[in-house]
Parts: structure tokens; C-alpha cells; sequence
């Protein structure tokens, strides 16, 4: 059993400024803005919504096929990466003079932020063909390139293979009318609790009629949970206390490859989300989105500590 993670990879370069933006910026002059920042300090992560979703998944004992672009000019150290974790690169195109994806984030001492992003190689998604994979048994189209969102939903469709739409970042780049076709292709759909409200929105759908598309529509709450609606009702998954809250980059992602790891094991809707929702905790108590390590043992122990049954 294979799971095909269509989404981005990138690189989060996270910098500091050891100051307030608002000390530095004339509010009568912004209309000239030209001003530059020291940032002492600067990590680079590893990042994008496939990349983050494979590795949850990995971690439970998934196997996590990535369907992805990168741009030769920085490629090698993502590769170098998956090679080291065991993670297949079979699907992972790799396109000549470009760069890969890029998030470019400073952050202030007031926790105000200012962000570049980059697309990159990202935008060429479309390049691969969820068709044209074997061995795939249920599939996941995460943000990326818009072309390459629209064409996945339809090839995963075509091919008879169940997946999760999970539209996230990628809502304000496609048309209403887009989304409720993909939403009548998919199988599930996963959003959290701001983009339910944009995609019935965008789609003019209530969330019931949302629902009647789907088998199950996955709506995260970040502190309060999650609810998992299906056929037979509502399923409300509890929030995992984290042992400390670090960084919540990535949190949603760390969910997903819980959920996908549910679906495919066949686990039911309240053992799965109960599991996505502890992957997520694990997650929020590790600065970047793929440093945290528990092993699956470790897993295991936390799920059972935490809701009293067995993983």
C-alpha cells in the first residue's frame, strides 16, 4: 500500500531581527520604502505541504510516495535528505534553471513578520502525472501550483484512486468553480476551520452540501480540535495536551500524514483522527516542520497515554 503526497517542497529560510519594524519604518514615507534589516541569525528548514505530509507519514510506517517538483539550482540537498530518511524520490522531478521553492520570513521581537515567497519549480507541477504511477492506493492533493492541483485531481479521479483534497494555501488561486469540481472528485476533503469558511464561500456550498460530495470533510480547529464529518455524523477528535508549545509551523501537515496513515490502515474515523490530532502535538513541540523524531514505538505510547486505547 502506497500513498501518493502531491504538494510543494521548499526550503523556510527563517531570519530575526533583533528589533521592531515599526521603529525603522516612517509612516510618512512609506510610499518610498527603501530600508534594509540586520538579521544576525538564520535557519533554513525543510519545508513545503508534501514534503511535511510524507514525513508524518513516514514516521508512523507509511509508505509515502512524493509527487513534487524541485529546481536544479538547490535540488540536491532536499534529495540528499530523502535519500538519508528513506524516502522515496521516484515522483520528484527535478526542472533545469530553476530554482526550487522558497519562503523567505523575517521575524521582528514584537513577533511581527515580514514574508517573500518564491515559487520556483513549484509552479511546473503539472509536469507530473498522477496517472502514470503504480502501486499508488490512496492519494493526497496538497497545495502547489495551481495547474498542477487542477490536473492531479483529475488524474487521481481518472485512475479510480480515493484521495484528500486539501486546498489550504492554494484557495485564493483558484475559482470557485474549479473547487467544486475538485471537491466532486475527491473522496475526502481536509481544511481547517477559516478555509471551511472560504471554500463554502468561494464554492457558494454550505458545509452540509459540502459533505453530500464527499465521504468525509476533515475540518481542523487548532487548539480545540478537530471534527471529522461523514455519513453517520460527527466525529469530534480532542486536542493532545503538548508537552510545550514551540512552533506550530507544519502542524497541519504533521495532522494529514496521520490522517492518511487512519485511512489507509482502515482505522476508523475516531481512531484516525485521534491520531492525526496527536501527530499535530508532536509536531507543535519542535522548532520547523520535520524535526521532530519520536519513534513509532513512541508514538504508540503517547496515543495510548493520551486517549486510553490502543494504536
Amino acid at each position: 500500500m502506497s500513498t501518493l503526497i502531491c504538494g510543494s517542497l521548499a526550503y523556510d529560510n527563517i531570519m530575526t531581527f533583533q528589533g521592531r519594524f515599526g521603529d525603522h519604518i516612517l509612516p510618512d514615507q512609506v510610499h518610498q520604502l527603501n530600508i534594509s534589516f540586520l538579521v544576525p541569525t538564520m535557519r533554513r528548514n525543510f519545508g513545503g505541504c508534501a514534503g511535511n505530509i510524507a514525513y508524518a507519514l513516514q514516521l508512523l510506517g507509511g509508505d509515502a510516495k512524493i509527487m513534487a517538483t524541485l529546481g536544479e539550482a538547490d535540488a540536491q540537498l532536499y534529495l540528499d535528505r530523502f535519500d538519508a530518511l528513506g524516502l522515496s524520490r521516484e515522483y520528484v522531478r527535478v526542472l533545469p534553471d530553476q530554482h526550487s521553492a522558497q519562503c523567505f520570513i523575517t521575524t521582528d521581537l514584537a513577533n511581527n513578520q515580514i514574508t517573500a515567497f518564491h515559487p520556483g519549480a513549484m509552479m511546473d507541477s503539472h509536469l507530473n502525472h498522477a496517472g502514470e504511477t503504480k502501486g499508488i492506493t490512496l492519494g493526497i492533493v496538497a497545495p502547489d501550483g495551481a495547474d498542477g492541483m487542477r490536473q492531479h485531481v483529475e488524474e487521481l479521479a481518472a485512475a479510480g484512486i480515493p484521495f484528500v483534497f486539501d486546498p489550504g494555501q492554494g484557495l485564493p488561486i483558484l475559482e470557485g468553480v474549479e473547487l467544486c469540481r475538485m471537491i466532486e472528485l475527491a473522496t475526502y476533503v481536509a481544511v481547517n476551520d477559516y478555509e471551511a469558511k472560504l471554500l463554502s464561500n468561494k464554492t457558494g456550498w454550505s458545509i452540509d452540501e459540502i459533505l453530500s460530495r464527499v465521504d468525509a470533510l476533515i475540518i481542523t480547529r487548532g487548539e480545540h480540535g478537530a471534527q471529522i464529518l461523514h455519513a453517520d455524523g460527527i466525529e469530534e477528535i480532542p486536542v493532545v495536551k503538548a508537552q510545550q508549545i514551540i512552533d506550530p509551523t507544519g502542524c497541519g501537515d504533521a495532522f494529514r500524514g496521520g490522517l492518511l496513515y487512519g485511512i489507509e490502515n482502515k482505522l476508523g474515523w475516531a481512531k484516525t483522527g485521534r491520531l492525526a490530532s496527536l501527530m499535530g502535538s508532536l509536531k507543535i513541540e519542535h522548532q520547523g516542520p520535520q524535526t521532530y523524531a519520536p519513534t513509532r514505538a513512541e508514538i504508540a505510547e503517547r496515543f495510548e497515554s493520551a486517549f486510553g486505547m490502543a494504536l
